[in-house]
């Protein structure tokens, strides 16, 4: 068929000898996409991935990372779009230097975040998930991912210690913390979800001066405001004071505010700290305050027998965030919040009832239709990642891991100890090792304002001479008053003792002559 000439107002069609079908001059037989070419491209580049990256993953003599600045790297990466495609062997060039010049967070010497490593099991379900390219919201079209995520779930509560609950997989945890903040606010104030924000009072919550940046973010999105946050002094260790805590509350309510959630900390980003949680549930529970846990980095140690016990008291919260993208490395992003009510509160919350997708006289039971708990319309699934996984390990591998992990972290530690030039900042309790490097130059000054104001510096400079050498990768970062420190992270199960000594070995290396 065509379009007659000169019709611009009708689709009237006519018949061809070929019988092609012409609509608008767009040719509609058959497909367009050439399949055996984009087969064979898919092919090709997966040959790539599993040569650059999979197979070089564990190997020490590759760099972690080929520096460039960011003005040269544009050039060298041929970043413009252009009005006709272009070859596949050209792509192919493109994906090598993507690789090329990518953080390698597979390394071994990659300590920089709080992932790392390559889990090879994670790892397949991730191009299961992107070649099937679900949309985690009902069960008519995800229902292998809908059972998956109900399943880990389950087992996840069962970790924290609860008999039954709820839960949804988010994207991140920042976002965790977030769903937990409003999920709060409403069960405080259900009115809110229609009548919004007019004719509240002043609402406040409180959590550790130690707390992920997130519930800053979550305090202002959600329009509490950053000023209604209460961050409660902690300790040494930066441990929450549930004395203080429970002295702020209390002058809360005297100058009229509403407390309606305590977020406590397990796992500090900078010094893995965790917070007392019994104590904190106490506080909570006489006050009648929502308790939430952000047990994003630390929620992975209830997998060890041996470990489990930083957590103690976590059975006792309403909510908890934790991303086993972190130290069981299901691979990003893999981040569930978890609530222990089981009335649908989750759901009440967020469903918005769209009934092209939520209907509810479809021919299956539409209790398995969770999307609606979610923010998210389109939602990853990211619960299947962790339970190939599980799966692939069973739960005393998962323990295992983390049992390395923090066994690696206790050598460091007791190396560092030893060695002339490096002083730890305290004693960890977990894989968190917070240290300085003392180059010679240093050592014999006393330690007063010009002596920090110097190794502040050092730091930066260690970390900079490392990323253009490409040896390995370790954050730093001034905090409360110390300066610039190391923060070394143990996670990933290809890292050995041999790369605890390198690392030390390479930060004197590169730092004696400062």
């Amino acid at each position: 068929f065509c379009v007659l000439p000169g019709d611009t107002n009708q689709q009237e069609m006519v018949s061809t000898k070929k019988s092609t079908v012409l609509v608008d001059g767009v040719i509609l037989n058959g497909p367009t996409t050439d399949a055996k070419a984009g087969e064979k491209f898919v092919e090709e580049a997966c040959r790539l991935i599993m040569e650059e990256v999979v197979l070089k993953a564990t190997d020490v003599n590759e760099k972690v990372c080929e520096w460039q600045p960011p003005e040269q790297l544009k050039q060298l990466l041929d970043l413009e779009m252009r009005d006709t495609g272009e070859p596949h062997h050209r792509l192919l060039e493109l994906c090598r230097d993507v690789i090329r010049y990518s953080v390698k967070t597979n390394h071994p010497r990659f300590f920089n975040q709080l992932y790392a490593g390559l889990d090879y099991y994670s790892l397949v379900a991730r191009f299961m998930t992107e070649a099937l390219n679900p949309s985690v919201y009902t069960y008519e079209v995800s229902p292998v991912f809908l059972l998956v995520e109900e399943a880990v779930l389950k087992k996840m509560i069962e970790f924290i210690g609860w008999n039954e609950g709820d839960g949804i997989f988010n994207p991140g945890g920042s976002v965790s913390n977030m769903y937990a903040m409003n999920l709060a606010r409403y069960k405080y104030c259900p009115d809110i979800k229609e009548k919004g924000l007019s004719g509240l009072p002043r609402l406040i919550l409180f959590t550790s001066a130690e707390c992920h940046y997130s519930m800053k973010k979550a305090a202002s999105f959600l329009g509490i405001g950053t000023e209604n946050i209460c961050f409660v002094e902690t300790d040494g260790r930066g441990k929450m004071i549930p004395e203080e805590l429970e002295k702020q509350i209390w002058q809360a309510r005297k100058q009229g505010a509403a407390p309606f959630l305590v977020c406590a900390t397990s796992g500090t980003t900078v010094l893995g700290a965790f917070d007392p949680l019994d104590e904190i549930a106490e506080v909570c529970k006489r006050h009648g305050l929502w308790l939430h846990v952000d047990a994003s980095w630390g929620g992975s140690a209830l997998m060890s027998r041996k470990h489990r016990r930083l957590l103690q008291g976590i059975h006792r919260a309403d909510s908890v965030a934790w991303n086993p993208h972190k130290m069981l490395m299901a691979g990003i992003q893999c981040c569930a919040l978890l609530v222990k009510d089981k009335s649908g509160l989750l759901k009440k919350c967020y469903s918005a009832k769209a009934s092209y997708l939520f209907q509810q006289d479809k021919f299956y039971d539409v209790s398995y239709d969770t999307g609606d708990k979610s923010i998210q319309c389109s939602r990853r699934a990211d619960a299947f990642k962790f339970w190939m996984t599980w799966k692939a390990l069973g739960t005393l591998g998962l323990e295992e891991r983390v049992n390395r992990a923090l066994a690696l972290s206790r050598y460091l530690v007791e190396e560092i100890k030893k060695r002339e030039g490096f002083k730890l900042l305290m004693e960890p309790e977990y894989a968190n090792i917070c240290f300085w490097y003392i180059p010679p130059s240093l050592r014999e000054m006393k330690e007063g304002p010009e002596f920090w104001e110097k190794l502040n510096l050092v730091a930066p400079a260690i970390k900079e001479r490392m990323m253009k050498k490409g040896s390995l990768m370790l954050g730093y970062q001034p905090h409360r008053g110390k300066v610039n420190f190391f923060r070394q992270v143990v996670i990933s199960p290809q890292v050995s003792r041999e790369d605890m000594d390198f690392l030390l070995d390479e930060i004197d290396l590169l730092g004696r002559d400062m």
